[in-house]
């Protein structure tokens, strides 16, 4: 829809008062123009029921009003039309057509389209996988700045997928994504950091990143937290503390501070030994596939009674529970 003074100072009371928190009056500006044929506000009225800002909830509206910016060309409206079809919702799932509407706004330089189409080559889903497609995708939302991205990118580097492995660039792109406060990335430098990959050894500098990752709930950078506690690296040794942070990276579903965790309750090592306890997490580790947890369960099996193996299984339940509830 061309742009003329009045569709230009609606555009603009619209964007006012959802600043100001009135989606109301925000939708008021919003629907006449989306009515009209206006892509801008079409988008912007398919997130407000996406959200349930000023209207109820009602994702199939969000997807009518995504789907009409969409097929006037708007890149926002074809990234979300896109976002809703990999997702399934208010549509059936469809990878296919999610990497089609993906491309249609990353050829339109859109970042969040960019990685979301990298992240589908990358997994083979709805669209034949290929890693150097994906490296190239990332590349272009990394290099507008897209955190998501960058972590991406750093990724398919340090593991060499698509390319040739480098930890040097690795650490680059996870500083970046670091830098923006992506938790991923945070414990990730983290990592190359305490193994000096890519960057120099530093310990201190390795638990700063931990920290700032930990302290958004990263399961992983809370696990090495403990692990740095428990072996006196970058900090003073502290077995209280590192069991706190394993404790709180159990909480958090990992499977490494489960793992670690359990061989602490078989092993008496700073709680009282519990093998019960110790199989139980010791089967949540092997859920999520630590590639230790399946030898600690074959040798708490040659320890405990039957009955033991039961209760267990049912602390193991418990545990899983409460993980659900914190996610």
């Amino acid at each position: 829809m061309p742009l003329n003074k009045d569709t230009d100072q609606a555009r603009d009371r619209a964007d006012e008062a959802y600043e100001r928190g009135d989606h109301e009056a925000a939708i008021a500006e919003l629907r006449p123009l989306a009515e009209a044929g206006d892509e801008w506000a079409q988008c912007n009225l398919g997130m407000m029921y996406d959200n349930g800002w000023g209207v109820e909830e009602d994702i199939v509206k969000a997807m009518r009003w995504y789907r009409a910016a969409a097929d006037q060309g708007d890149a926002t409206g074809q990234y979300n039309v896109g976002t809703l079809y990999e997702y399934g919702e208010g549509v059936e799932q469809d990878y296919e057509e999610a990497a089609r509407w993906y491309r249609m706004a990353a050829e339109q330089e859109h970042p969040k389209a960019q990685n979301s189409l990298g992240v589908l080559y990358d997994d083979g889903q709805g669209i034949e996988q290929n890693k150097g497609a994906a490296v190239r995708w990332y590349r272009k939302a990394a290099e507008q700045g897209h955190g998501g991205a960058q972590y991406n990118l750093g990724q398919m580097y340090d593991e060499g997928q698509g390319i040739t492995q480098d930890h040097a660039e690795a650490a680059h792109w996870y500083q970046l994504a670091a830098d923006q406060g992506d938790p991923d990335a945070q414990c990730s430098l983290g990592f190359m950091l305490h193994e000096g990959l890519g960057v120099a050894q530093d310990d201190g500098e390795a638990m700063r990143w931990y920290h700032l990752a930990a302290e958004q709930g990263h399961g992983g950078a809370l696990c090495n937290l403990g692990i740095m506690y428990a072996n006196n690296q970058g900090v003073d040794k502290d077995d209280v503390e590192a069991l706190r942070w394993c404790r709180l990276a159990v909480d958090q579903g990992n499977a490494r501070a489960q793992y670690l965790l359990g061989c602490a309750y078989d092993e008496g090592l700073g709680v009282e030994r519990d093998l019960v306890q110790a199989r139980a997490l010791a089967l949540l580790a092997a859920e999520g596939a630590d590639e230790d947890a399946p030898d600690l369960l074959e040798e708490l099996a040659g320890k405990m009674s039957l009955k033991q193996i039961t209760e267990a299984e049912q602390v193991a339940e418990e545990l899983r529970a409460k993980i659900k509830m914190a996610e």
